[in-house]
Formats: structure tokens, sequence, C-alpha cells
């Protein structure tokens, strides 16, 4: 056994679990866009979702509050960048409604569990000693 202490992943985060589960769906409904939008809105979706679940691991490590907080806060924009993405793919007629409906509630429970853990971080119940 090792004297040195036993470090935690972002991976126990579940507003980051639930991000990446989000971002594995954006990818699967984005195969049913048109290719002469591989460049345009597919990439911007895409970008924006992973940039949500990537700001939550990169917070995760920081040492500061106001450093970790500035990390989630850039997720939640992402985030609602992505709600936009959603509505707008929704009215191009890119995806149907079951997609559309998939995404909402996949984008919605993100939004939550994000925002509680800004909260958790705000109030010091969820430095880097959350999981523990």
């Amino acid at each position: 056994m090792s004297n040195y202490p036993q470090t935690y992943s972002f991976e126990r985060i579940i507003a980051w679990q639930k991000t990446h589960s989000f971002v594995l769906y954006v990818y699967e409904v984005m195969k049913l866009f048109p290719s002469d939008e591989k460049f345009g809105l597919t990439s911007q979706f895409r970008r924006a979702a992973i940039s949500i679940e990537a700001n939550i691991a990169e917070g995760y490590k920081r040492l500061g509050q106001q450093d970790k907080l500035r990390f989630m806060n850039i997720a939640q924009g992402s985030l609602e960048e992505c709600r936009d993405y959603i509505i707008l793919s929704r009215d191009l007629g890119y995806i149907g409604m079951e997609q559309y409906q998939q995404l909402h509630t996949k984008i919605e429970e993100a939004s939550k569990l994000l925002n509680a853990y800004c909260y958790g971080i705000a109030n010091n119940h969820a430095m880097n000693d959350l999981d523990k």
C-alpha cells in the first residue's frame, strides 16, 4: 500500500457522466445531418458538446474556487449553445421529434446536474474531495 493519497478523477462527477452520454448521442444523431452541414452546424454542434464535458474535466483539478467556477461557467455556456443547436436542428428538419426529445431530455438533465455541481463548488461542498 502506498503512502500517497488516493487520487480521484472527473469521471466520478455525475454531471460529467451525463454530459458524456449527451456527447455520444450527439455524435450518433449527427449521422442524420446532410453532408453539406459537415463543416457547418455539425462541426459547431460537436465542438460545443465536447466543450461541456472537457471544461468539467479541466475544471475538476483546478485548485481555486473561482478558477473551478470559471471552467464550469464555460461548460454552462457551451451547454446553452447546444440547446440552441438542438432547436435549430429540429426546425431545419435534420432530426425528428424522437431525436429532439432525447437530446432535450439529456441536455436538461445535464444542465440540472451541472448547476448543482456549480452550487456545490460555490458553497465549498464540491472541491476536489467531492467524491471521497
